[in-house]
């Protein structure tokens, strides 16, 4: 099939595809006697692994480190365990992160609730935002 068609199917871009190509993510196509591309479906499977990995987090220097030992006939399953392992720590520290922001703002809020605009005189600075946002 030609690139468009690939694109088609894979619900991606013929831009992405090549990009993919250039960084070694999927192989370079044979090209036809016209010069056109010609995937197979093999392509197919890949790009979606890729949009697959990418769902998850992975980066595509990541993913092209698994498809990297899946292409040297090794086995990623623990490579890639590694690599969610990870992602999940970070997401999990951002969640943690997000919910003492929320709980700060929270408090702010509850702060701004209190105070009376009329006494607000700092040119500088707003009252709602005070050095101890942070109890």
């Amino acid at each position: 099939m030609k690139i468009g068609e690939l694109a088609h199917e894979c619900g991606v871009s013929t831009k992405t595809i090549r990009y993919y190509e250039s960084i070694g993510l999927i192989s370079a196509p044979e090209r036809a006697t016209n010069g056109y591309r010609q995937y197979g479906s093999q392509a197919i499977e890949r790009i979606g692994f890729i949009r697959s990995a990418q769902n998850t987090g992975l980066s595509l220097t990541e993913i092209g480190s698994i498809l990297e030992l899946k292409d040297l006939g090794q086995r990623s399953c623990e490579h890639t365990r590694e690599l969610l392992k990870r992602h999940l720590e970070e997401l999990d520290d951002q969640i943690n992160h997000l919910v003492e922001t929320r709980q700060q703002l929270r408090r702010m809020a509850e702060r701004a609730a209190s105070l009376d605009p009329g006494a607000c005189t700092d040119p500088n600075r707003c009252q709602v935002i005070g050095n101890d946002t942070g109890s």
